[in-house]
């Protein structure tokens, strides 16, 4: 095996967790998720039903509870991959169905019952259904990044393949995989020290019927990894690929197809079959439709509620800045918007009148990378200001701007002209859309992020927009507030 000295630095998963197909932390999860749904419909249908004096509560309940397990396990909602995933919009869809299923059940056992009452019993499944999801992605994420409950993943492809795919994984540590290794076909040497335990033959080398599959399963046991990653390329042609599927299968390990895509959601991708072929449909972000009227009238709406409701805050925060610092209350920039369309954005003032002017003099200081310029201790901030950015609240005057339509309460960071000036053609995309009050950046770390960080938080933003997605932002905003990580 080459390169056995970058195993520790790949290999996260604990020594215990070699070759297991289930870690023990997951498996918890199951018997938790079948007793929790169970209780959540069991108990909630018979005490309503035995409140109400329906006919044959027992049996109503038994039913009902039967029926949730049974659309879960239809959906694969006690899988693995199901059980560790935080969307809420399946619960719902679950739970719609399982009063279909109910309902003939309870015509098939002649049962007669009050569907309000029905219905009624069956909200606490829901919102214990929701609240599972929820606290079991969470409790994942955490044991993941404490290096627990990791799928130990082989690489197979090519070497620039192969160091595009580390370099993604590395971004992150929100994920279940861990690279243990790698089979390269060709000769090539990739950047990583990722041990290469096996070099397959480039495609026009290979012969018929090649042994790929068995080395690849030789290697796939030496290093313990239950998951195949397959990266296809110039030297993995169709058939290729598949011979290596069937023996893959057959040995009893995963296989998993990088068909080279970087951050596109789930929601917008699409499978198709013609003559044979798979094809992969990518629908485009939405721009036009329902979901952006309904953005924009939630902005709308959405600035001018809380406008109403933090007016108390605006006046206190006013008379604190003019009691303490000499100066205007409010300060505005030039800010570029969608489509680079300048307007101008307010703040409540947190630094001395004399902050532009002083801006050149302390470019050396910028401990920012990338276009933007951000200090920790700037001594421009007064103190003031320093308790406002701390809290975020310098930032509540653009509701003005999102009231007025410049922004929206959910968007990228907008930008200064002289930032855009520098800008490339991956990064001018991030103004294809309006700025926003929050966004990614701000509820991911804000400015302990770096450029390329942010960068690539806004434009997952744009390529991903969804109406739900805007809500879980808003919605994480407040904890990012009160938490004021990465604020100065």
């Amino acid at each position: 095996m080459e390169s056995p000295a970058g195993t520790a630095k790949w290999d996260r998963a604990p020594e215990h967790d070699r070759g297991g197909r289930h870690r023990p932390t997951e498996r918890r999860l199951l018997p938790v998720a079948l007793v929790v749904d169970a209780v959540g419909v069991l108990l909630p249908v018979a005490a309503l039903c035995v409140t109400t004096r329906q006919p044959h509560p027992l049996l109503t309940a038994a039913l009902a509870g039967m029926s949730w397990l049974a659309v879960g396990a239809s959906k694969n909602r006690y899988s693995r991959d199901e059980l560790g995933a935080g969307a809420v919009l399946p619960v719902f869809r679950d739970w719609l169905t399982m009063l279909g299923v109910l309902a003939v059940a309870c015509v098939g056992a002649r049962i007669d019952f009050s569907v309000e009452i029905c219905v009624l019993a069956l909200l606490p499944c829901l919102a214990l259904g929701v609240a599972r999801r929820k606290l079991a992605h969470r409790y994942l994420l955490a044991i993941r990044r404490r290096a627990q409950a990791l799928r130990r993943v082989l690489i197979v492809g090519e070497a620039g393949a192969v160091d595009v795919v580390l370099a993604e994984l590395a971004h992150r540590t929100d994920h279940e995989y861990v690279v243990v290794g790698s089979c390269l076909v060709g000769d090539e040497a990739i950047d990583s020290a990722l041990p290469v335990c096996d070099r397959l033959a480039s495609d026009g080398e290979a012969p018929e019927g090649a042994l790929d599959g068995e080395r690849v399963l030789a290697c796939a046991a030496e290093l313990g990894a239950d998951l195949v990653f397959v990266a296809p390329g110039r030297q993995m042609s169709a058939a290729r690929v598949r011979r290596l599927a069937w023996a893959l299968h057959d040995g009893g390990r995963n296989l998993a197809i990088l068909p080279g895509l970087i951050d596109v959601s789930q929601h917008r991708v699409r499978l198709a079959k013609a003559a044979g072929l798979t094809l992969m449909h990518i629908d485009p972000a939405a721009r036009r439709g329902i979901p952006v009227l309904l953005k924009q009238a939630t902005d709308r709406l959405g600035a001018l509620l809380l406008l109403t409701l933090l007016a108390p805050v605006f006046a206190v925060v006013a008379a604190a800045i003019r009691c303490t610092t000499a100066g205007p209350v409010f300060y505005w920039q030039i800010r570029v918007g969608r489509d680079l369309r300048s307007f101008r954005m307010w703040k409540f003032r947190t630094m001395v009148v004399t902050a532009d002017r002083m801006r050149a003099a302390l470019e050396q200081a910028n401990e920012h990378d990338g276009a933007m310029f951000k200090m920790r201790r700037d001594p421009r901030v007064t103190p003031v200001g320093r308790l406002l950015r701390r809290f975020s609240l310098d930032e509540l005057p653009q509701l003005f701007n999102v009231l007025a339509g410049h922004m929206s309460l959910v968007g990228p960071r907008p930008p200064l002209p002289e930032e855009v000036e520098r800008y490339d053609g991956t990064e001018i995309r991030r103004l294809s859309v309006k700025p926003g009050l929050t966004g990614l950046w701000q509820v991911s770390g804000r400015s302990d992020l770096s450029w390329d960080e942010t960068v690539a938080l806004d434009l997952s933003y744009v390529d991903n927009w969804s109406y739900s997605r805007d809500i879980g932002v808003l919605m994480r905003t407040v904890r990012a507030v009160v938490d004021g990580r990465g604020a100065y």
